[in-house]
């Protein structure tokens, strides 16, 4: 039951922390003149994949690599399959063009570099110190791409959320904004230290290793804020901007928390072999799927969302079985291989070639 609390107790303190984090820094990024979409590309889109980073950097600190790795991995999988899919079951998601142009690219651009970086076993701190300037680079990028007219309408979208409350309200002082950043921080420090305690002693309980929680309890856990951002912003007709959440928090993960991880850790992250074997190229295959998904008439229907949850059930399915070395192992392998992912990529390549081809009569 201690376990238990302290998890919890971690979780609810890095909701928390993400939110004062964001909501502090987000009204002083105005207070100072910086634009709702500059505001909305860089802090809300960073400050959700907070407990990520809290988490992923405390596991390299504490020496228990495998959290932070399978943080990362896991939590990337998660976005795309679980939270798009149950978004998109409950109602189908517009994508806009921008993101099957830009940012899917990027992220599946991303998740190959981190491929490539882990094919020795490791991610060296010279390796975390690219990734994390690619981070910089890709922060500076969407500032001044924000700043042309073509994404003006993403501006008036991000300012219908922020710009209202930052003018009046209990908040609207600099040093009320201030400390809510500050507070949001030790709450996000408090909150990684209980989660990755929870969650090593979670693993020696259960008799799994700390990668597999890593994997399945903690990513779901740090995926909290990403969950309530991509429900709200589909409860209030946002649906573009679900989908952006995910992309935005897949790219930062692997850029941002991995990078920082990298670098706080003596001698770099190392990677499991069975990480290596099957869970990177699940996140490489997520994302991969992102762009026929998203091409069929840029949106994302709910057999799409269906199909999205049933790949992470079978992916959480999988973890476990191999976890337990159970004896039904072999005949799962053989059914996803052979059956099923085969299904799936035929009946993704004609959803593409049909969403592709335009309308009789329409103009391209």
């Amino acid at each position: 039951m201690t376990v238990l609390l302290l998890f919890l107790l971690g979780l609810a303190a890095l909701v928390a922390g993400s939110e004062l984090l964001v909501r502090g820094a987000s009204k002083l990024a105005i207070s100072w003149g910086i634009s709702p979409l500059v505001v909305g590309l860089t802090v809300v889109a960073f400050g959700t994949s907070s407990p990520e980073m809290a988490v992923s950097v405390q596991g390299a600190l504490s020496g228990s690599t495998d959290i932070a790795i399978g943080n990362v991995v896991g939590s990337n999988i998660f976005n795309v399959l679980l939270i798009l899919g149950l978004c998109a079951a409950i109602v189908p998601l517009t994508v806009a063009s921008q993101i099957i142009r830009q940012e899917v690219p990027i992220m599946i651009g991303a998740s190959l570099l981190l491929v490539a970086m882990t094919l020795d076993g490791r991610i060296s701190r010279l390796e975390a110190g690219v990734l994390f300037g690619l981070l910089v680079a890709y922060t500076v990028f969407l500032v001044v791409q924000s700043r042309r007219s073509a994404g003006q309408q993403v501006g008036e979208d991000f300012a219908r959320e922020l710009a209202p409350a930052a003018v009046r309200g209990w908040d609207d002082r600099t040093w009320v904004q201030a400390a809510l950043v500050a507070a949001g921080l030790v709450l996000l420090v408090l909150g990684s230290e209980w989660l990755v305690s929870a969650a090593v002693q979670f693993a020696r309980v259960l008799g799994l290793s700390e990668l597999i929680i890593g994997l399945t309890i903690v990513a779901a856990g740090t995926s909290t804020p990403e969950v309530a951002a991509s429900l709200m912003a589909l409860r209030k007709g946002e649906r573009d901007i679900a989908v952006g959440n995910v992309v935005g928090s897949n790219t930062f993960n692997i850029l941002g928390v991995l990078g920082l991880s990298g670098l706080a850790s003596d001698g770099g992250l190392g990677v499991a072999t069975s990480v290596l074997r099957f869970d990177l190229p699940a996140m490489v295959a997520v994302a991969i799927a992102c762009l026929p998904v998203f091409f069929s008439d840029r949106r994302i229907g709910r057999w799409e969302g269906v199909m999205f949850l049933g790949y992470y059930v079978a992916y959480v399915g999988w973890l476990i079985l191999d976890a337990r070395g159970h004896d039904a192992l072999e005949g799962y392998r053989t059914v996803m291989l052979y059956v099923v992912i085969p299904l799936t990529v035929v009946t993704l390549a004609v959803v593409t070639g049909r969403g592709a081809r335009p309308p009789a009569g329409a103009a391209r």
